[in-house]
């Protein structure tokens, strides 16, 4: 880390950065794709909870592959061999775009303990992806500096367009 401060004295980007590896915008991202896959998974048909599931996990690992090849490929000097230290690097700091994926599977997995019929399920597992992407956002804007103000608008912003996929899920009458 730098051990310069910016010049109004607050600390630079580099000595704010997380010690924890949580890439706050791929869990952010994460869990928008997989709110996005419940909410239209029943439009192309009904799934049966396993296949959601599968849907939701399979998605998120062909993001995060297409979210690590973009960056190793974009960052990489043309003529240059792949450096497997970085691809390792990128893949593990891009891994939170899968994990996002983890929980609303988890929700339709635990649907029917709860008593939740198959649309019950989805909108469990909707709520919790939603749920998740409020809670990330606010996280990482805490974890970048951000005020408390910032921070609770970084939250609203994130549920409103949380709340643009729900109005997407009903509005597709499932």
């Amino acid at each position: 880390m730098s051990s310069s401060s910016a010049p109004s004295g607050q600390p630079s980007h580099e000595e704010r950065r997380p010690s924890a590896r949580t890439d706050y915008a791929g869990a952010v991202y994460g869990s928008l794709l997989a709110a996005s896959v419940v909410a239209t998974a029943g439009s192309v048909g009904d799934f049966p909870r396993l296949q959601l599931i599968v849907l939701l996990l399979v998605t998120g690992v062909v993001f995060w592959a297409a979210h690590v090849y973009a960056q190793v490929a974009g960052e990489r000097v043309i003529g240059r061999s792949l450096d497997h230290r970085e691809v390792r690097r990128v893949a593990g700091h891009e891994w939170s775009i899968v994990e996002a994926a983890v929980l609303p599977a988890v929700a339709v997995a635990i649907g029917p303990l709860l008593g939740a019929d198959r649309s019950g399920t989805a909108w469990l597992a909707l709520a919790v992806a939603v749920a998740q992407q409020v809670v990330w956002a606010t996280l990482g804007a805490i974890r970048a500096g951000a005020s408390r103000r910032m921070a609770v608008a970084e939250g609203v912003i994130n549920l409103l367009l949380g709340l643009v996929i729900v109005a997407a899920k009903a509005a597709l009458g499932h």
